[in-house]
């Protein structure tokens, strides 16, 4: 009952947004199905994957739509998001984004990066560049080098790749839901869109 009722609360916020207005979307035209599905680890709940480079300019743009998002996710619903690594050059941002999060300072960061690459145009391309930003924000510059090329780390960017090359996706940002639907800012044609697809996959996912 308690799951009805937070499922019927999602949809009337889909519709307050005009969202369940064009609740047709329509696979292979405005998102892609992912075959095999990918598993989530997470079998009871629903997994909303961001998947972006802090470089993209487009991914920039995205975030404060998926940030305004995120923050009033229904019951049933998880956010995570995925830094690619599927080009070289995003792999030194993957590993800032995960030494964030092993010092307890991605909340503080996360945005502080993206807005120094894209508002204040630093070049923020290696180790060394990037742990003096760390270091101007008022964070351990030490720590933040401990964890750079760390086992942790480095693990979790083989994952990423694993996961990304079953996704599927060939260019940022993407969203993945719960490993079965891809949508992508190409398919969708604008980041209020991708959010009305985003809420309609998730929707169907919690109503099944």
């Amino acid at each position: 009952m308690i799951k009805r009722w937070l499922i019927a609360c999602f949809m009337l916020g889909l519709v307050a947004n005009g969202a369940f207005a064009q609740s047709a979307f329509v696979a292979g035209s405005d998102y892609q199905l992912i075959d095999p599905p990918v598993d989530t680890g997470q079998p009871d709940q629903v997994l909303v994957t961001e998947v972006f480079w802090y470089g993209c300019p487009h991914c920039f743009r995205f975030e404060p739509y998926v940030e305004r998002w995120s923050a009033n996710l229904p019951d049933g619903v998880i956010f995570e998001q995925l830094p690619s690594a599927l080009n070289p050059r995003w792999t030194e941002h993957a590993r800032a984004f995960y030494s964030f999060q092993l010092m307890g300072a991605h909340d503080k960061l996360h945005k502080a990066f993206f807005d120094a690459l894209h508002v204040e145009r630093q070049r923020l391309l290696s180790l060394d560049t990037i742990a003096e930003f760390v270091a101007a924000q008022g964070f351990d510059e030490a720590a933040f080098r401990k964890h750079y090329f760390s086992f942790p780390v480095e693990t979790q960017i083989r994952r990423n790749v694993q996961k990304e090359k079953r996704y599927g996706h060939r260019g940022v940002p993407a969203v993945i839901v719960n490993g079965k639907y891809l949508v992508s800012a190409t398919l969708a044609g604008s980041n209020e869109r991708m959010i009305q697809i985003m809420n309609h996959l998730v929707s169907k996912e919690l109503a099944q």
